[in-house]
């Protein structure tokens, strides 16, 4: 059952995207050569309590931290560990935030930059820089599409036929989400099109929904890490990419709850 929230719903939900879009972005300034992904969590956890939340990640039965962290060939669900980042690491941060009955969901991934490093003046793009602007503008073009009568068809559509004009693969067996009282709800956001966009659940106002780019520099295929239960990771060891936002469907178009 697809679960259609109300503009108090939707209104609380905004606050909790809010938040998490903060803490978020804070965390985000904070990964640089040295730090640990341990440290990274502990961080996520004193900003979202301090701002009167709860770490949604935490909620989740069996799993005991704040944020998922994806560092290089991990896709997703990377449980942090006392790795310590290095210059040009790729490090998605995935969290969820639990505000007032209410789960808003968010993942963002960047490159560590050194300055002491870094080639001044760059003009072009190289390939790691080029990876992860793909998946922003997959994300951002997805979420244009998210409109009442339009289909999740069209965001799926929209990510695959981006992500692979560049020659990177959507990962097929992970999918985003309807989120709300519970932080996986349906319906299923695919990021490729099985099908027509016809057979698609079609786009009701008071949706609300996390949508994901999950993609790799290389295959598609992926394979649990690390025996922990929760890592995935390419399965030929190439670089994966992860960006998300919880959004709602409102007659007046797309409303990002996760942002500041």
């Amino acid at each position: 059952m697809i679960h259609i929230k109300t503009p108090n719903e939707i209104s609380i939900m905004r606050v909790g995207g809010r938040i998490l879009a903060e803490v978020l972005s804070e965390v985000l300034s904070k990964i640089k050569p040295g730090v640990s992904e341990l440290e990274l969590d502990t961080l996520t956890e004193k900003l979202i309590e301090e701002k009167g939340a709860t770490p949604g990640f935490k909620r989740v039965k069996g799993y005991r931290h704040t944020i998922c962290v994806s560092t290089n060939d991990v896709v997703v669900h990377g449980v942090p560990t006392n790795y310590r980042f290095k210059t040009d690491d790729i490090v998605g941060i995935d969290c969820g935030v639990f505000y007032k009955g209410f789960n808003t969901d968010m993942a963002e991934t960047v490159r560590i930059q050194n300055s002491e490093f870094r080639i001044q003046n760059r003009n072009e793009e190289d390939e790691i820089d080029k990876f992860l602007g793909t998946g922003r503008i997959a994300l951002r073009e997805a979420i244009k599409v998210a409109r009442v009568e339009n289909r999740i068809g069209h965001i799926s559509q929209t990510i695959q036929d981006i992500i692979g004009k560049e020659g990177y693969s959507v990962v097929r067996s992970l999918v985003g989400h309807g989120v709300g009282k519970m932080l996986h709800e349906k319906p299923e956001v695919p990021g490729f099109l099985a099908g027509s966009v016809e057979n698609t659940p079609k786009l009701l106002a008071g949706m609300v929904i996390a949508i994901e780019v999950i993609y790799n520099m290389g295959s598609s295929a992926i394979v649990y890490a690390n025996n922990d239960g929760w890592s995935i990771m390419t399965q030929d060891n190439s670089l994966s990419g992860l960006f998300e936002r919880t959004v709602a469907i409102t007659k007046d178009g797309p409303l990002v709850l996760t942002k500041r």
